[in-house]
């Protein structure tokens, strides 16, 4: 494998593939009004990491909030109460809807909801109903009343970079699929429903931080939402919220700039691929 060595255990800057020190790179991130924290949703390992990212950040001083990509905006009502000790694990799974709205164990994402209810970090359900996806992907957003629009704002267009992206990232032209160029009308509806969630997650850290401005929201959020500046953090930026930065988990023993050069504003070497099993729900 080609590339700048990128060790275990450290942070490197992707603009200039170099190394960053862990501490000067918190003292930067303590100055961001959100921190996006990317994941891969089957890995223990990158929760893990999320948790220790969100510790240091709390050492800081600042009033955190955390953004949570796996819940909807409906079951904001649960997580408020689990936060302030009124729920137990079983009962905020129930009412949080858990084994339906996202069905991965949740043994994966628990330390995270713990780490809130024993530091009083406020929850935020990011995520949208799920049906508006499927219905702006189908229909478009001029198709769907505002009050039906869960609270969500239409998004910014993608830029022509994002729609290659998302086209690569969902196997390009191969033959099986029947789109067979970025730019095809028949992408069309993938692109909106996949912007569909990068706006939700936006408006979601934007209401935050209309209400507590002080706050640094730390979004856990898939890293599809977010690398190289697209999905999220564009969403955002159309909304007004700047000093935003992106860290992402690496699996990789070398950083090639040539293909990773901007995918994030950090990206930490993992040690471990701990994965679980799989969903307990569709």
């Amino acid at each position: 494998m080609t590339g700048i060595l990128h060790l275990p255990g450290t942070w490197l800057d992707p603009q200039t593939a170099t190394e960053l020190s862990h501490a000067d790179l918190l003292h930067r991130l303590a100055r961001k009004r959100a921190v996006l924290l990317g994941e891969t949703h089957d890995r223990y390992d990158i929760h893990r990491w999320q948790l220790h990212v969100a510790a240091s950040l709390l050492a800081t001083g600042r009033p955190l909030v955390m953004g949570f990509e796996m819940f909807p905006r409906r079951v904001q009502p649960a997580l408020d109460a689990w936060v302030t000790g009124h729920l137990e694990t079983a009962d905020f799974l129930e009412q949080s809807e858990w084994a339906t709205v996202w069905g991965f164990t949740p043994e994966l994402y628990l330390p995270l909801f713990h780490f809130c209810r024993q530091f009083r970090v406020p929850m935020k359900a990011l995520n949208c109903r799920r049906p508006l996806v499927t219905e702006v992907g189908k229909l478009g957003w001029e198709a769907i009343p505002e009050a039906e629009r869960d609270g969500v704002t239409p998004a910014k267009p993608a830029t022509a970079a994002y729609r290659q992206y998302l086209f690569d990232l969902t196997g390009g032209g191969s033959p099986a699929r029947k789109v067979t160029t970025a730019d095809s009308p028949d992408f069309d509806r993938f692109v909106r429903a996949q912007q569909t969630w990068d706006r939700a997650f936006a408006c979601g850290i934007a209401d935050v931080l209309n209400g507590t401005p002080d706050a640094l929201v730390i979004g856990i959020i898939g890293r599809g939402h977010l690398e190289f500046g697209h999905g999220t953090p564009f969403q955002l930026a159309d909304l007004g919220v700047a000093e935003v930065a992106v860290l992402l988990p690496s699996d990789e023993t070398s950083f090639d700039p040539d293909r990773s050069a901007g995918i994030a504003d950090a990206l930490f070497r993992l040690d471990t691929h701990d994965k679980a099993p799989g969903r307990t729900a569709s």
